[in-house]
């Protein structure tokens, strides 16, 4: 049996306030020491995902801008690799629509909608209702297939979504802004077609985690083996409903590692069992 792990980042591997990971170091080891693949699976884009990745020591193939995009680094394991396109260093598989198609329908309805996108607003504005760095908010703002946006009545997102739809576009809630993708796209389909990667080019087959804290996380959980659901920061649970999820104590990079040691030691403990 091959594990492999999922990870949405913002309030999950990353704590809510200062995006940190330190809570997390003991169970990033572990998945160093037993080269158990960490595939990061965002909202964030590739700019941001390859600066953590390096931060982090992690060179694993990652889930960008919600799945909008799997990129898998050249030579990873010596897969052969049946889907995808060549951009240097990687083979990507592309799910999502391009940055360019969403930005011309939001410039067609954001004064309807008074509706802001991130290619609205300038470094600084980002800077300041996310709490990044500038460098961070800089990297942030280099989208590619996807829109964060704050709409002004958060009412009118009713409204607003099945006009997104007709245009080939699907409206999605995150902890701090909603994000408009192309309709094809989201972070379950991603991680499924990654699965079936690995599973492709590993012996014995692979059993997925995934652990994610918030509604764009659903799909991503609901195609795991094993989902994980972490609190918000403020405690409560989103909604979703799974006969065999498993809800972290804590939320953030210490809820995160918690969890997912306790069900790395429950899997060794059912190993040596068999």
């Amino acid at each position: 049996m091959n594990l492999m792990v999922f990870t949405d980042l913002d309030g999950t591997l990353l704590d809510h306030d200062d995006y940190s990971y330190e809570a997390a170091q003991e169970g990033l080891e572990r998945i160093r020491y037993q080269q158990i693949p960490l595939v990061f699976t965002s909202s964030k884009t590739r700019l941001e995902i390859e600066r953590l990745q390096a931060a982090m020591q992690i060179r694993e193939p990652f889930i960008s801008e919600n799945g909008a995009a799997i990129f898998f680094p050249d030579g990873y394991r010596n897969f052969k690799l049946d889907a995808g396109f060549r951009r240097p260093p990687y083979t990507v598989v592309q799910l999502g629509a391009t940055y360019s198609e969403i930005r011309r329908f939001v410039y067609s309805v954001k004064e309807r909608f008074s509706l802001k996108g991130f290619g609205d607003l300038s470094v600084a504005e980002i800077e300041l209702l996310t709490g990044l760095s500038p460098e961070q908010a800089l990297l942030a703002k280099q989208r590619e297939f996807t829109e964060p946006f704050l709409i002004e009545h958060e009412t009118k997102i009713d409204e607003f979504a099945p006009i997104a739809a007709s245009r080939g576009f699907e409206v999605t809630s995150g902890r701090r802004f909603f994000h408009l993708a192309g309709i094809r796209q989201d972070k379950g389909r991603a991680v499924r077609q990654c699965a079936q990667m690995f599973a492709r080019n590993t012996e014995g087959g692979v059993v997925t985690l995934g652990l994610g804290d918030s509604a764009n996380d659903i799909s991503m959980l609901k195609s795991v083996d094993i989902p994980i659901l972490l609190p918000r920061f403020d405690g409560s649970y989103e909604n979703i409903d799974l006969f065999n999820l498993i809800k972290a104590n804590r939320p953030g990079s210490s809820g995160w590692n918690e969890a997912l040691i306790d069900v790395l030691n429950g899997l060794e403990e059912w190993r040596i069992a068999k």
